[in-house]
């Protein structure tokens, strides 16, 4: 085998490197630009309480039922777990802390991102292809501050928001499974969340959410900017903003969780 055939892989390797690192230095360059505008006038309050409306009140539905039947599934599952040591009577704890610490903030900010960071890359996408970002270009409007900012700020307060929701309907479906199907008194039931349950304990599933919306809508926003042209390249974008956004909150929770552990 000759040196050209050897050098193919390390080449092929060394390509997909340096995109990898082109790739983060353009969205790098993008949240920073994003940040930079958040302070500074003009703001588009319309459009803010627009993107509250679309990303916080109408994902309500869709992360409480995915929560409800969170509670419920962890509150059988810890049971199924415990009656091994005969320590049944950790459910209610653990599932409240496992929801709110874990299970609210994860799935939540998974359920936005595939409802959210799909629908403001299309938007956005949609508007690039039919050249109505040059539009707000060529009429002295900045289309970070008019398409970006409002978006990813207002995910940022929202999703917050929905996981603290989230959290009580989830705990919600662990007590009804807990005192209609595995025989807990209500009361005690109740008692015990409460009493096992640490303010840091919410606080850092929420920490989480705020950080979990800035990361769907940054997606969102960023790979509608970057689109491609036509409906293919749409496709893309959106298909895009998805998957990043679920990997970034995945690899984003990991890195918070170890904060908050080691703190």
């Amino acid at each position: 085998m000759n040196a050209a055939a050897l050098s193919r892989p390390l080449a092929a390797l060394g390509r997909a490197t340096l995109a990898l690192m082109a790739a983060t230095g353009r969205l790098s360059f993008f949240v920073g630009e994003t940040l930079s505008h958040l302070l500074r006038p003009p703001f588009y309050l319309r459009e803010f309480w627009l993107a509250c409306l679309n990303i916080g009140w109408l994902s309500l539905p869709v992360v409480g039922m995915t929560a409800l039947f969170t509670g419920a599934a962890l509150a059988l599952q810890i049971y199924a777990g415990g009656a091994r040591f005969s320590a049944e009577q950790v459910v209610p704890s653990i599932t409240a802390i496992g929801m709110v610490r874990e299970l609210g903030p994860v799935l939540g900010g998974l359920m936005v991102a595939a409802r959210v960071a799909s629908s403001i890359a299309a938007e956005i996408g949609t508007m690039k292809v039919t050249e109505q970002i040059d539009a707000l270009t060529t009429l002295s409007t900045n289309p970070m501050k008019y398409l970006t900012v409002p978006r990813v700020l207002a995910a940022t307060l929202c999703v917050p928001m929905l996981v603290g929701v989230g959290d009580v309907i989830g705990i919600m479906g662990g007590w009804m499974v807990g005192v209609n199907r595995l025989g807990f008194n209500s009361a005690t039931y109740l008692k015990n969340t409460w009493d096992f349950l640490e303010f840091w304990d919410v606080g850092s599933g929420l920490v989480k959410g705020a950080a979990f919306g800035f990361i769907v809508a940054t997606m969102g926003c960023y790979h509608g900017m970057n689109s491609g042209r036509g409906a293919q390249g749409v496709g893309r974008a959106t298909k895009s903003a998805v998957v990043a956004a679920s990997v970034a909150i995945l690899a984003a929770n990991y890195v918070l969780t170890e904060a908050f552990f080691s703190a």
